[in-house]
């Protein structure tokens, strides 16, 4: 027997992504709408997309959660699934998705990220299960502002679902690492415009307890290389993020 659901619009946002939209789009097939907002792909990311049936909006990057937000007011209907070009939904996770659609309890839902890292799924430490909030109902919740590290906030409580989203990154380890590079430098400036100050102690400890946080507490070690390697780019990433506020402060 089947039941009826509510309606359901995929949203994301690309550049550059044509190596990774055919995974995506083929794991969203289920969704009763996709929606894609470009800006300024230079390769064939916009002709495949329309290709495959999306509806593409060619807009001017305003970072992460200002165009994640504008994403979601184009789509139709107001439940909406926020991914991005290089994740795919699971089986299992389509499945609970599709159910809780027939009668939503909540007006968002987070589910595990898994991410694919040096050729491995990791299962442990920052790796996994990377929760995600990316289904929700737009009157009531909305992507945050932020211009890295953004975040979904929804008004009350937010539900779980069982199923994993599959990030599969294609990017070479030097591209990580130039994107992390990226991501420090603007959570930098974000904390810095937010009043937060950093000293001496933030390079020394937050690094360390980050590592023994995600190593050993969250069974990084479980994870061999790929969950060693991961774990501390992530406490580098803290380290140059600290350094970076304190030359802003200096200046």
């Amino acid at each position: 027997m089947s039941f009826a659901r509510l309606p359901l619009s995929a949203v994301l946002i690309t550049r550059n992504a044509a190596a990774l939209l055919p995974a995506c789009l083929d794991r969203l097939a289920f969704c009763d709408e996709i929606v894609v907002v470009d800006s300024g792909s230079e390769d064939d990311t916009v002709a495949l997309a329309e290709r495959r049936g999306a509806r593409v909006i060619e807009s001017e990057w305003r970072g992460f959660g200002a165009q994640k937000q504008f994403a979601v007011l184009q789509a139709t209907h107001d439940w909406v699934l926020c991914i991005d070009a290089d994740e795919r939904v699971s089986g299992r996770l389509q499945e609970r998705i599709l159910q809780a659609l027939v009668d939503p309890q909540r007006h968002a839902y987070r589910f595990a990220r898994r991410n694919r890292f040096l050729g491995r799924y990791l299962s442990h430490g920052e790796g996994y299960p990377d929760w995600s909030l990316r289904l929700f109902d737009r009157r009531h919740a909305r992507w945050s502002d932020d211009a890295v590290h953004e975040k979904v906030v929804a008004a009350g409580e937010v539900g779980t679902l069982a199923g994993d989203l599959l990030h599969d990154s294609a990017e070479t380890l030097a591209g990580y690492l130039d994107k992390q590079n990226r991501y420090t430098t603007l959570a930098a400036q974000q904390a810095i415009a937010a009043g937060r100050r950093a000293h001496a102690g933030h390079l020394l400890l937050s690094p360390l307890l980050r590592f023994v946080k995600f190593y050993f507490f969250r069974l990084g070690f479980l994870d061999g290389l790929p969950g060693l390697v991961h774990i501390l780019i992530g406490c580098g990433n803290s380290f140059a993020k600290y350094a970076k506020m304190i030359e802003l402060q200096k200046r």
